[in-house]
């Protein structure tokens, strides 16, 4: 069928934009230091969330999961990190 022969290949394209789309957050987060509308909360679950995804594309053997979620992983964890410097300032 076409349909599964194109899904890795959709999945990667899914994988490398949403990863890609939290290059601009790190960047802004990192220059500014203004963090003031990132939510601590959401954070701190989708990182874990993010490393779930990690954890299970690491069980499964899957190298577009692996890839996709461990650099999501590192970037996320670089906003969660600042945010928590700026609320433990206050």
């Amino acid at each position: 069928m076409i349909i599964s022969d194109y899904s890795h290949y959709i999945g990667s394209a899914g994988a490398v934009m949403t990863t890609i789309s939290f290059v601009p957050q790190v960047i802004h987060s990192y220059r500014t230091r203004d963090l003031s509308g990132v939510s601590l909360s959401m954070y701190s679950i989708f990182t874990l969330g993010v490393g779930l995804w990690l954890l299970y594309g690491v069980l499964k053997h899957d190298w577009p999961l692996i890839v996709a979620n461990s650099i999501t992983f590192c970037l996320a964890a670089i906003v969660l990190v600042l945010k928590i410097q700026q609320s433990n300032k206050k």
